[in-house]
C-alpha cells in the first residue's frame, strides 16, 4: 500500500497531466512583480512597535495581478494582491495616474482593486495618513515606490499576457490555520446566529483557477481565505511576507517543478571527491559588477510575466489568527484572562503560540504549507467554469455621517474616526502598550491629560463613539495633515457568478458574515436569475485604502482591540451592508451608479520625512565591498547534512543604496561542471538575508544563512551577495558582488 503522501502526488500529477477540457469564454492575464521595499532600519507595518525595523530579508515581497475581461472591447477587472500591511489610499491613486498614462481609461479606480494580503514583516512609510505613519518617521520615498511599481508592473505584464481562457472555481473548509482572537468578543453576538455555524472562524477557501484556453495549461490560481499575517511576531526584523507570501511561494514553486522538473540538478561524485572540490575553491573577494547583475542570478525568472502566478489574498480577518496554539502568559504558562487577554492584568505578557511555537518561523512555515495543501487539493481537483458577464460599481463614501436604520423604526448615524483604549492594549498576536487591556471602557486621568493635550474629542464625538470611550479622536485631528481617512471607498467586481467585495478595512468573523449574507440576498432578490443560492460571494480584505476594523454592534459592546479599532463607531458594519447592498441592486439590476462620491484626497505634497537617508559608506581600510568578514565554517565531518544551516559574513553596506528590484541580495550556487549555477536565492524560504552594523566598527555586515533544505541535491556549494554603495550622499551608486569558499551538502 502507498502512503497518503505518495497517494496525493500520483493524484495531482493524473489531474495535471490529463486536465478535463474548459471552453474558452474570457480573455484571462496573470502577472507578479516584486515589492520589496528597503531592507534596513525603516520600521515595519502592521504592529506599530517603534524597535521593529528592518534588518535583512526571510523572502522577497510581490505584487501579484490577474485581469479578466469578456473580450477586447468588454468589460474588464484586475485585481491585485499585494505582499503589504495593507492597501493605501495614496498608493492607489497613484498607481492609478500611471495606468491612466498607459492605458487611458481602461483601468481605472471602478475597475481595479489592490488588496493588502496583511503581513506585518513588511517596510512602513507608504501610508498617508498620520495614524499609519508615525511609528514609521513619516512617508518613506523608497517603500512607498516599490510598491507603486510593482502593483503597476504586475497589471502591465497581466495586460500584456491577455489570452483567451477560461476559469474554474473551488471552494473548500481549512480548519487548522486559523484561530478567533477574541472569543469573548464573538460570544456577544446572538446565540441563535451563532449556532448557524461549526465554529467562530471562517473556514472557508475560495479558489479560482485561469486556464489558458489554447494549451489548457493553467497560467495561475487565487484563493481568499481568513488568517492574520502575524506567524512573524512584532520581534522580527526580517522583511517576510509571512504565511500568505509564503503559502504563494510554496504554491508556485510546486506548480513549476511539476511542470517542468527545473530543480533537477546533475548527478553529483561520491562524497570524498565532492568535499575534494570545495576544499580547493577559496572566496573570491568584492568584485564590480552592474545595477542588473543579481537579476540573472534569480532562481526564478519573471522578467515578462509568463510564469505561473499563484496567489494567497486575505478576506475577512478581524479577529483570526494563525497563532492556532491559543494565547498564554509567559510568565505562569497559564491561558491569558479569557476576556481581556492579559495576565493579572498586564497585556504584555499574553501571546499567541503558532504551532511551531516557539520557533516562528517554523509556525510561519506551517500556517502557509496549511493554505499551500488546501489550495492544491481545490485547484487539481477544480471543475465548475464560471461564466456569464463581467461587471464591477464603486463609489467613496464620507463614512462620518453616514445615516443608517435601526431596530424598532429608531436611526443611527456614523461617527468621525476614533481609537479606543483597547486599541492601545494590542492583541494576543502583538501586545500593545502596558498599562492598557482590551476591553478597558475607563481611560485613566493621565492617559486623558496626553489625549487632551494632542487633541480632546468633541462632546458630539465622545456621545457617538458609545460605548467606546475615546482614546484618540483620530477623525478630528489635521496637524499637521489628516490622521485618519474620513473618505473611502467601496467596491464589488462580478465574473460571473463570482462576486468579490473590495472593503478597505478587517471584518470580522461575523461582520464578514453578515455582509456576504446580505449582499448575496440582494443580488437574487433584485435579479431574474443570474444569482442565485450557488453564487459565490469573496470579501477580499484590506482593499484600495486601510480604515483598520469592522466588528459586529454586539462585538464593539466589549471593546476589545478589534471593537476599539472600529473607527466610525458602533453603526459601522450596518453602514457598510447598507451601502454595499446599493451597489449590489444596481448590479442586479444592471443599472449604473449616478453619485461616485466624493474623492478622497491626495496628501502626497504635505507628507513628513522624517527618516533620513544612509549616508555615503566605505569599506575598512584594505577591505573590499565583497570580501568576506567571516567565511564558511565546515563541520569536523567535512560536509553539510539536510538541516543544517551553514552561514556566511560579507562585508556590505547599507541595502538601501538599491533595493536591487526582481533581483537578490543573497544566493546559493551549486557547481554543475565547471559552471555554477543559482540553486537558491533571497526568494526562497530556506535562505536568509541579514544585515547589521558591524559591532566594532561603523561599517555594515551581510549574513546569509541557509537552512539545506531535505529536497536540496548533494553537491559542492557557495554563497554569492549582491549589494550596492555610495562613497558620499548623491554620489553615483556602485555595485558588487563577492563569493564564499565551497563547501559540501551530502
Amino acid at each position: 500500500m502507498y502512503p497518503n503522501h505518495i497517494i496525493f502526488l500520483l493524484f495531482t500529477l493524473l489531474i495535471y497531466v490529463f486536465p478535463s477540457p474548459a471552453i474558452s469564454n474570457y480573455l484571462i492575464g496573470v502577472g507578479s512583480y516584486d515589492s520589496t521595499g528597503p531592507a534596513a532600519g525603516v520600521n515595519m507595518m502592521g504592529y506599530a512597535n517603534l524597535d521593529q525595523s528592518t534588518a535583512g530579508i526571510h523572502f522577497r515581497l510581490r505584487a501579484r495581478a490577474f485581469i479578466v475581461a469578456e473580450n477586447s472591447e468588454g468589460p474588464r477587472i484586475a485585481f491585485v494582491n499585494l505582499d503589504a500591511g495593507m492597501a493605501s489610499q495614496l498608493v492607489t491613486i497613484k498607481v492609478l495616474e500611471r495606468l491612466s498614462k498607459r492605458f487611458g481609461n481602461l483601468y481605472t479606480e471602478d475597475n481595479v482593486a489592490i488588496s493588502g494580503t496583511h503581513t506585518h514583516a513588511g517596510p512602513g512609510g507608504y501610508m498617508q495618513y498620520v495614524v499609519y505613519s508615525v511609528t514609521s518617521l513619516g512617508f518613506i520615498p523608497q517603500s512607498f515606490d516599490a510598491i507603486v511599481t510593482a502593483i503597476e508592473m504586475s497589471i502591465v505584464q497581466a495586460h500584456q499576457n491577455l489570452k483567451s481562457g477560461s476559469i474554474l472555481i473551488n471552494t473548500g473548509d481549512l480548519d487548522n490555520a486559523g484561530l478567533n482572537r477574541s472569543p469573548s468578543a464573538y460570544l456577544f453576538n446572538p446565540p441563535d446566529e451563532r449556532s448557524r455555524y461549526p465554529r467562530d472562524v471562517d473556514t472557508l477557501m475560495t479558489l479560482l483557477k485561469f486556464v489558458d484556453g489554447t494549451s489548457q495549461k493553467s497560467i495561475g490560481a487565487f484563493n481568499w481565505f481568513a488568517t492574520h499575517g502575524t506567524s512573524m511576531s512584532k520581534d522580527n526584523t526580517l522583511i517576510s511576507g509571512d504565511n500568505k507570501g509564503a503559502a504563494a511561494r510554496f504554491f508556485e514553486d510546486w506548480f513549476t517543478s511539476t511542470a517542468t522538473n527545473s530543480t533537477t540538478f546533475d548527478a553529483q561524485d561520491d562524497i570524498n571527491v565532492l568535499m575534494e572540490k570545495a576544499t580547493a575553491i577559496k572566496a573570491t573577494g568584492g568584485q564590480p559588477c552592474g545595477k542588473t547583475t543579481s537579476q540573472g542570478f534569480k532562481v526564478r525568472k519573471n522578467a515578462d510575466g509568463s510564469k505561473f502566478v499563484g496567489a494567497f489574498c486575505q478576506s475577512n480577518v478581524g479577529d483570526v489568527s494563525p497563532n492556532v496554539l491559543g494565547a498564554f502568559c509567559t510568565d505562569t504558562g497559564l491561558p491569558c484572562d479569557f476576556n481581556h487577554s492579559s495576565c493579572h492584568g498586564d497585556d504584555q505578557l499574553c501571546i499567541g503560540r503558532g504551532p511551531g511555537y516557539p520557533d516562528e518561523i517554523k509556525s510561519t512555515k506551517i500556517i502557509a504549507e496549511r493554505q499551500f495543501l488546501k489550495a492544491v487539493e481545490l485547484f487539481t481537483s477544480a471543475k465548475q467554469q464560471l461564466t456569464g458577464k463581467i461587471d464591477y460599481r464603486h463609489v467613496y463614501l464620507n463614512f462620518t455621517n453616514i445615516k443608517v436604520s435601526l431596530a424598532g423604526g429608531k436611526s443611527g448615524i456614523t461617527c468621525p474616526a476614533a481609537l479606543g483604549p483597547g486599541f492601545a492594549a494590542g492583541t494576543t498576536d502583538g501586545p500593545g502598550a502596558f498599562g492598557f487591556q482590551q476591553g478597558d471602557t475607563k481611560i485613566n486621568e493621565f492617559w486623558k491629560l496626553v489625549r487632551d493635550h494632542l487633541k480632546k474629542p468633541s462632546d458630539y464625538q465622545l456621545d457617538c463613539q458609545k460605548p467606546k470611550p475615546v482614546l484618540l479622536s483620530t477623525g478630528e485631528m489635521f496637524f499637521p495633515y489628516a490622521w485618519a481617512p474620513a473618505i473611502v471607498p467601496i467596491q464589488i467586481l462580478r465574473i460571473g457568478k463570482l462576486v468579490i467585495l473590495s472593503v478597505p478595512g478587517e471584518f470580522t468573523t461575523m461582520s464578514g458574515r453578515r455582509l456576504r449574507e446580505s449582499v448575496k440576498q440582494t443580488l437574487i432578490s433584485n435579479s431574474d436569475g443570474e444569482f442565485d443560492n450557488d453564487t459565490h460571494i469573496v470579501i477580499a480584505g484590506l482593499t484600495n485604502t486601510y480604515s483598520q476594523y469592522i466588528a459586529t454592534p454586539e462585538e464593539y459592546k466589549q471593546q476589545r482591540y478589534e471593537a476599539a479599532s472600529t473607527l466610525y463607531g458602533p453603526h459601522t458594519l450596518l453602514a457598510y451592508i447598507q451601502e454595499f447592498n446599493k451597489l449590489a441592486e444596481s448590479i442586479a439590476k444592471g443599472l449604473k451608479i449616478g453619485n461616485k462620491g466624493p474623492s478622497p484626497p491626495d496628501l502626497s505634497s504635505v507628507q513628513l520625512k522624517l527618516l533620513p537617508d544612509p549616508s555615503g559608506e566605505l569599506p575598512p581600510p584594505g577591505i573590499e565591498f565583497g570580501d568576506m568578514k567571516l567565511d564558511v565554517s565546515v563541520p569536523k565531518s567535512g560536509f553539510f547534512s539536510k538541516g543544517d544551516k551553514p552561514g556566511a559574513v560579507f562585508w556590505s553596506p547599507n541595502p538601501r543604496f538599491d533595493l536591487l528590484s526582481e533581483g537578490t541580495y543573497a544566493v546559493v550556487e551549486m557547481l554543475q561542471g565547471k559552471r555554477w549555477v543559482a540553486a537558491y536565492d533571497d526568494d526562497d524560504f530556506s535562505l536568509i538575508f541579514k544585515w547589521n552594523v558591524d559591532n566594532g566598527s561603523s561599517n555594515g555586515l551581510a549574513t546569509l544563512e541557509w537552512e539545506v533544505p531535505d529536497t536540496a541535491s548533494s553537491g559542492v556549494y557557495r554563497f554569492r551577495h549582491f549589494g550596492s554603495s555610495m562613497k558620499t550622499i548623491g554620489s553615483t551608486t556602485e555595485y558588487f558582488t563577492g563569493a564564499s569558499s565551497a563547501f559540501t551538502v551530502s
